[in-house]
């Protein structure tokens, strides 16, 4: 909506006047930098895709710069830095190729470790395809500082975070070097829910560094975040605009790493030495879910309480005693290291594990045949918010935004006139991380720190609070439970 106020469309539209030629023309730069059709128009589909999380920095000039850039590559000349002045008062590019670095704060949720190693190896990104060095200060003056705000945060109205979707991060050209992130979204630095810290750390340092956004698809500077897998982070477009600021690599040739490696910064901090924990955030360890957000949550049928964070999942007995973490995957063969939604059905006492467009089905700890199953031929949606076991209905039931499922399962197909709207379950919120049905009669959802009482008989929420500190249940006000690093 910023952007259609900023080129009067709003107000073009409302008095029934012709869009203007600058709204037509900053929108046919947005298609040229979304891979949409340039047509100049606001049809449904832009407007959809403004709508998704992506970077806050403005997109203008990208087109110039990157179409600039192409062309002294293929003519063989060097390429000068061109950007308007508003969006680099201060200068294009870093004067200097030795620079400093601090996070000044950090996001909610998350070990320190973990994220000074996360941005330590979003810098080493571009290092290792430049002349560029980096090192991290713990305080005082820093040539780029990292922070994490909420809301308004002295910067200006238009770079107000505006909560858990839209923009995520924006960041300021040299040689201001700041980079903001919103601290409302729900940070990770694995597999599990949440966005991905790190590569949102590498998009927004690239613009620290001056690179404008890339229209190549899949490359790192989109403007839309690009998921991590087995291809190199970094494309061809991102290291070319790198080398056109700051030259190659003093020594030898750039180094690029597939993106697989970076999927856990908790096993990548054991495989390289860093950040190793310290024997007190070890002891914490076995209720870190307690200072932080998970994944799933199931309860078996003897009661005991499964909670799933990352590669680890902890165990709260009826006692509220906790054992854990232990390994996922050592645990449930077959399974992926990480996982999204899970439930026990008291039908049969299986249980079923969901993970991007799979279904795992076990009996036990034994995966049954004809499994992993693709959630498409069960008419599921692909990464479900949450699964769970509804007794009134007799089925399973899967939340996926603001719809809800009802998988029947003998025949693992979604029965008829399903889905619905979550409308039905009156007071229950969207992206909720998991539900689990308790021996006093209710249900109760789970939505970050948040927990929603479901009344199964009414069908609506009657009350809520912080689980962490009002269920005891879930193990969290028992801190000197069993831990037993596996």
């Amino acid at each position: 909506q910023v952007f259609l106020e900023r080129y009067g469309y709003l107000k073009h539209r409302a008095s029934g006047g012709a869009v203007s030629g600058q709204l037509q023309e900053a929108v046919s730069e947005f298609q040229w930098l979304s891979h949409l059709p340039i047509s100049g128009v606001l049809d449904n589909v832009t407007v959809q895709k403004m709508a998704l999380p992506r970077c806050g920095v403005k997109d203008a000039d990208s087109h110039a710069v990157w179409t600039e850039r192409v062309n002294n590559l293929f003519s063989g000349q060097t390429s000068k830095p061109r950007r308007k002045k508003r969006y680099s008062q201060q200068g294009d590019k870093w004067y200097k190729h030795r620079l400093t670095y601090r996070i000044v704060n950090w996001p909610r949720y998350l070990s320190q470790s973990q994220v000074r190693l996360a941005v330590k190896t979003a810098f080493e990104l571009w290092s290792n395809v430049s002349s560029l060095v980096f090192w991290e200060v713990a305080e005082g003056l820093a040539d780029i500082r990292l922070a994490f705000f909420q809301g308004e945060h002295n910067d200006g109205i238009n770079n107000a975070f505006d909560g858990p979707g839209g923009a995520l991060a924006h960041a300021f050209f040299p040689r201001r070097g700041e980079a903001h992130f919103d601290n409302d979204e729900r940070w990770s630095l694995d597999r599990g829910k949440g966005r991905n810290l790190f590569i949102v750390t590498a998009h927004e340092i690239g613009h620290t560094l001056g690179l404008e956004h890339s229209p190549v698809k899949n490359a790192l500077m989109s403007p839309y975040y690009k998921k991590l897998g087995k291809g190199f982070v970094l494309s061809w477009d991102d290291i070319l605009a790198i080398q056109n600021l700051y030259g190659k690599p003093s020594s030898g040739s750039a180094v690029q790493l597939p993106g697989k490696l970076f999927i856990s910064f908790q096993n990548l901090a054991e495989d390289r030495n860093l950040s190793i924990p310290t024997t007190a955030e070890l002891n914490l360890l076995g209720s870190s879910y307690c200072s932080s957000l998970f994944d799933a949550i199931m309860m078996d049928l003897n009661q005991i309480v499964y909670i799933f964070k990352g590669i680890h999942y902890w165990t709260v007995l009826k006692d509220a005693n906790v054992t854990g973490p232990h390994l996922i995957q050592k645990s449930w063969a077959r399974l992926p290291a990480t996982i999204e939604a899970a439930a026990v059905s008291p039908a049969n006492g299986k249980t079923y594990f969901f993970r991007g467009g799979r279904c795992w089905r076990y009996r036990g700890t034994e995966l049954e045949e004809g499994f992993p199953r693709k959630v498409n031929t069960m008419g599921v949606p692909r990464h479900p918010d949450s699964a769970f076991y509804f007794q009134p209905l007799g089925h399973m039931v899967i939340l996926k935004g603001n719809k809800y499922y009802v998988v029947n399962e003998e025949s693992l197909q979604v029965e008829a006139y399903y889905p619905r709207s979550l409308d039905d379950w009156k007071g229950v919120p969207v992206h909720v991380n998991g539900v689990i049905p308790r021996a006093d009669g209710f249900l109760y959802f789970f939505k970050d720190d948040r927990f929603l009482k479901f009344d199964k008989d009414k069908l609506r929420v009657v009350g809520s609070g912080f689980w962490m500190e009002e269920l005891k249940w879930t193990g969290c006000q028992n801190r000197n439970a069993t831990v037993s690093i596996i």
